[in-house]
């Protein structure tokens, strides 16, 4: 993974594009720039693909598949089905909504949607896996619709969840309301690994280090990256156009992982519950504004 640590930016310092101008009255208000020099200082220094306004729209479009696919999934969920069920669904869902999906085949993964169970972290590929009551299951949907990308996953609880379950659940949401709080013209990508590093750490659970969010959008992953724990004000100042994940994992126990032979599926190394939330978003002049929404 490849770090960048620079200073944050204030309102009143020089802005980073090289303009000479006061960052307040520069990049941080001026969308209109990410055609010109902004847009080109980002995809020079860090592969960033600024998004216009159109950009947005069709992602926005795609986002609202995601919330769709979600949703399905979300009344689906049930003691007795299995992960393959939910590979089926999202996979005709997609497709019925002349839309693709993004993971099948993706670098050799062989479904259609990702199911992690309870201990998964991520990627577990779906299967005969029966769903149990009491167990939690992140369902990650990624699908392409008029050539974009949106991105997003939940946790769900199958059937009554012990206390662990709850506090896992409750801690990974949380997380992620916490690192979009950061996001906003003027901050740092570290700001937003610190915040949710701080919250989460705080409540006795870990972060995982090995996967991080991601530019989406015209690609599946794109730059940067967006790793969440780290240290405030180190990292890409964020600017308007910006289009990324926020998607902690979060452990109840350790932070450690294994992969498996599968060489797709991480799970924890001690056997703990792992929760994840993700959503895609855009930076705005004033914010941001998630392109999946759901409640947090």
């Amino acid at each position: 993974m490849m770090k960048h640590k620079f200073t944050k930016v204030g309102r009143n310092d020089p802005c980073p594009c090289g303009s000479g101008q006061k960052y307040k009255k520069c990049c941080l208000v001026k969308t209109d720039n990410a055609p010109g020099r902004v847009k080109a200082e980002y995809a020079q220094k860090y592969g960033i693909r600024l998004k216009t306004p159109a950009d947005i729209e069709k992602i926005r479009s795609a986002g609202n598949l995601v919330i769709g696919l979600l949703d399905a999934v979300e009344e689906m969920v049930r003691p007795g089905i299995t992960t393959e069920d939910i590979n089926r669904l999202v996979h005709d869902h997609t497709v019925d909504r002349h839309a693709t999906p993004a993971p099948l085949n993706y670098r050799g993964f062989p479904k259609s949607v990702c199911t992690s169970l309870n201990e998964v972290i991520c990627h577990g590929i779906p299967g005969d896996q029966v769903l149990k009551d009491g167990d939690i299951i992140n369902v990650d949907v990624t699908p392409i619709l008029d050539g974009v990308y949106a991105d997003g996953s939940k946790t769900f609880f199958v059937g009554t969840p012990g206390p662990d379950a709850e506090k896992i659940v409750r801690v990974a949401r949380k997380s992620l309301h916490i690192g979009m709080s950061m996001v906003q013209p003027g901050n740092t990508v570290g700001d937003i690994g610190w915040a949710i590093q701080q919250y989460a750490e705080g409540e006795g659970c870990s972060v995982v280090r090995e996967f991080v969010g991601h530019g989406v959008g015209f690609g599946f992953h794109e730059p940067p990256q967006v790793p969440h724990f780290g240290r405030k004000g180190e990292g890409i100042v964020l600017v308007p156009g910006m289009v990324f994940t926020v998607e902690p994992m979060i452990n109840h126990g350790k932070k450690e992982l294994i992969i498996l032979e599968d060489k797709w599926t991480a799970v924890t190394k001690d056997g703990s519950l792992s929760a994840q939330f993700e959503q895609t978003v855009v930076v705005t002049e004033n914010g941001l504004e998630s392109l999946t929404p759901f409640e947090l």
